[in-house]
């Protein structure tokens, strides 16, 4: 059995735990392998390929680079917190002890949480006219923002081939139900239960006070066109790496994506614990 280590490698702790955790998997004959980084001394591999088990070691960020890294294979991640947040993260080092939550995950006694993902479709024109087309897939949220050069954007939205409005602002947020407690939420967007397959779509400071978050049913495709009115250069991130493009971004099809990223936790409960800590600041023995 391979378990593939993701670890944030600017932090001490983080790395001190993997290697730990691959001194305690190797004795007891599972093969360890770890992500690459060219900062790090430790000898990585990029291919997950293989890979029974992926532990993040992190915050969010580590776990989004994790299933960045796990595409479509899902393979179970087990996010374990070093970070400053650890929304999406199992267990960190001052709730649990680590050895025992990767027990637990490698003997199949967690609850698998299957995140819908998205995909997108981002469509740039050239100086002469070309178009490029580039694909990128996300956990949490595509996001189309006013870039450097621009004081804001104008653009429509449609639905599956449905006019929602044309806005003018700092941009949109289109993302899972997992991205809904990232940039999405600091929009003004919903709080959603992973359970949900649909994605939300939040404007980011609308010139307006009648835009709403909305949120689409699975089988739908958000369009985001940039408006000829009123040309802009905007900026487009997928799960917070800007996207690198030839050309100015014309438009972004957002749909659900062909595969699901497969979380472990302690079960359904595990979500709302989260949102209670996180979000609320209620601790449990708070109650």
């Amino acid at each position: 059995m391979k378990i593939f280590l993701v670890p944030n490698y600017r932090s001490d702790e983080a790395v001190q735990s993997g290697l730990t955790l691959e001194l305690w998997l190797s004795r007891q004959g599972y093969e360890v392998a770890w992500a690459k980084d060219a900062t790090s001394k430790i000898a990585g591999e990029a291919d997950v390929d293989g890979s029974d088990l992926v532990i993040s070691l992190g915050g969010d960020g580590t776990l989004l680079r994790a299933a960045r890294l796990v595409s479509k294979r899902e393979i179970p991640i087990l996010g374990l917190s070093y970070g400053h947040v650890g929304f999406l993260t199992a267990a960190s080092p001052q709730e649990r002890d680590i050895l025992s939550v990767v027990s637990d995950a490698l003997a199949g006694e967690m609850h698998v949480s299957r995140r819908a993902t998205i995909a997108c479709t981002i469509t740039a024109i050239a100086d002469d006219g070309t178009e490029s087309v580039i694909e990128a897939e996300g956990l949490n949220d595509m996001a189309l923002t006013r870039g450097p050069l621009s004081d804001m954007v104008e653009f429509d939205i449609n639905v599956s081939g449905h006019h929602i409005d044309r806005l003018r602002g700092d941009g949109v947020v289109v993302s899972t139900a997992t991205g809904s407690t990232g940039y999405a939420l600091s929009a003004g967007g919903p709080i959603v239960s992973p359970d949900f397959t649909g994605m939300v779509c939040v404007p980011i400071a609308p010139h307006t006070i009648q835009a709403r978050a909305f949120m689409t049913s699975p089988s739908d495709v958000v369009e985001v066109a940039m408006s000829h009115d009123r040309p802009s250069i905007p900026a487009v991130a997928v799960d917070g790496q800007f996207v690198s493009r030839e050309g100015v971004i014309d438009h972004v099809a957002v749909r659900r994506g062909d595969a699901d990223v497969l979380l472990l936790d302690y079960g359904p409960e595990s979500f709302y614990n989260s949102v209670s800590r996180v979000f609320y600041g209620v601790r449990r023995d708070d109650r």
